[in-house]
């Protein structure tokens, strides 16, 4: 599996490079989901603009290191623009004229391999367009005026990026449009013929311990480690074997390289982080158990959640935390309390630094990826989803019942189920939570979301009334 090319949106302080990225997003650049607790800022999407999908992502909203000044902060945009993206975006304010600081990010945006779109914001009406004409200057082509608050031109924008973005591979193009012909059982049969060894992401925010773990896991004189080699924008992979069962591990060296990089260009370890995601089944999570599940964990973890893919949670550096008996019991129940929507989620506590629990982060992840694939009979299922309807009937919404007919195992990686109904509209989000519930009790699914589709379809009974032929009403005459 590919990842998707990034976007960048690059340029100096106050231009609307945040205002642009919301008109794109909202413009059918639609973020795939919003998981909810994880994050209300966001600063990437993942969507689709006329048949490509790619991640957009604003740079000037990512995190750096508090006191950094702003010539520093642009710098560090052009650098990651430069080094992660496949397309990038200049923008620049018509309405504040040329700026000093818009030439330093043009000189370094200069060297960049990937095509650099002059984006030309605060073009509110043609008039405007006249003070635009002192940016050509610059020198990159091409370039349009746009109103980011207004919406105008952000569709041939759109267009634009669509247009330069480097063309998908043949077998990125064969399966767009076979899937396109093709049933939810046909492309779930597809997934599984496809099977390799289970690919897998090492992400978390800075100082969490990746490469530590990375580099622990290739001094295991038991591993068998081969890379694969790629390029700057193709990450290089590495194979491992564990027990015979080989895994791939994604991007090994965009993780071992980061610790000689400055502490800037490490806060934007979020743009390698969602390519590798992008391109794995599973994402081994790495967080600071001693600082707790913080809100930037959420972050990566919502993106891992949007992408549906297989997730272990790794508590690590617990060789440095205090603790007695109770201590992962409390630390646990903490997590249930912040981060409800994790409770599926398969959470190891372990030491990089000492090599505590390594192996079972591997072979957890491993067991993640077997879960992803799991099939339940269909007869199975519906004995489960209709003693589960029994148990707990659904509630009355706006005076209608819902009625449950049937269920089905229509995919997987993640597996995904459509429970047919008279009406989704009237089933209620923490009914549908409860089937999903009924149906992780019995079979596990540990590590993987799962997606629970509710499909109409009309009862028998509804069936024959609306066939039945109406009588025509007759108006009494009065006499």
């Amino acid at each position: 599996m590919s990842s998707l090319p990034v976007v960048a949106i690059v340029g100096r302080p106050n231009v609307g490079k945040s205002t642009l990225f919301n008109r794109l997003i909202g413009q059918r650049l639609a973020i795939i989901s919003d998981v909810s607790g994880t994050t209300r800022d966001r600063v990437y999407g993942t969507g689709e603009w006329n048949g490509r999908t790619f991640t957009i992502v604003d740079t000037g909203g990512l995190e750096m290191a508090p006191g950094t000044d702003i010539e520093e902060r642009v710098q560090v945009q052009a650098r990651v623009a430069i080094e992660e993206s496949d397309l990038i975006m200049f923008v620049v304010d018509a309405h504040a004229g040329l700026a000093p600081l818009d030439h330093e990010v043009a000189d370094r945006l200069r060297r960049a391999e990937a095509p650099v779109i002059l984006v030309i914001n605060k073009g509110d009406n043609p008039a405007r367009e006249a003070d635009a004409v002192e940016f050509y200057a610059l020198g990159f082509d091409p370039s349009i005026i746009v109103s980011a608050q207004h919406g105008r031109n952000t569709g041939d924008l759109a267009d634009l990026i669509v247009e330069l973005l480097p063309p998908p591979t043949e077998a990125e193009a064969a399966a767009s449009v076979q899937r396109d012909d093709m049933t939810e059982e046909e492309m779930a049969e597809l997934a599984e013929s496809d099977l390799g060894p289970p690919r897998v992401a090492i992400v978390g925010r800075p100082n969490t311990g990746k490469s530590t773990f990375v580099n622990r896991v290739f001094g295991q004189d038991r591993m068998i480690v081969s890379d694969t080699p790629g390029t700057t924008r193709d990450p290089i992979d590495t194979t491992i074997q564990l027990d015979g069962q080989e895994i791939v591990l994604v991007d090994t060296a965009g993780i071992r390289r980061r610790g000689s990089i400055s502490q800037g260009i490490e806060r934007y370890s979020v743009l390698r982080s969602m390519k590798a995601i992008d391109s794995a089944d599973v994402a081994i999570v790495m967080t600071d158990a001693a600082e707790g599940y913080t809100a930037q964990d959420a972050h990566v973890v919502g993106y891992v959640l949007e992408a549906h893919k297989g997730l272990v949670l790794v508590l690590n550096k617990w060789d440095a935390v205090e603790k007695d008996e109770h201590t992962a019991d409390k630390w646990l129940k903490r997590l249930r309390r912040d981060a409800p929507y994790l409770v599926w989620a398969d959470i190891v506590f372990a030491s990089a630094l000492t090599g505590q629990r390594l192996e079972r982060i591997l072979r957890e992840a491993v067991r993640v990826s077997e879960e992803r694939y799991r099939r339940v009979p269909t007869g199975e299922l519906n004995r489960l989803i209709m003693d589960a309807v029994r148990a707990h009937p659904p509630s009355h919404v706006r005076n209608r019942l819902p009625k449950i007919f049937y269920a089905t195992q229509v995919g997987v990686a993640p597996p995904t189920f459509v429970v047919f109904v008279n009406d989704p509209e009237i089933v209620h989000f923490s009914y549908k939570r409860y089937l999903e519930n009924r149906i992780r009790a019995e079979y596990g699914f540990l590590g993987t979301p799962i997606r629970l589709i509710l499909r109409q379809r009309e009862s028998e009974d509804d069936a024959r009334r609306s066939a039945r032929p109406r009588r025509k009403a007759t108006a009494r005459r009065r006499t």
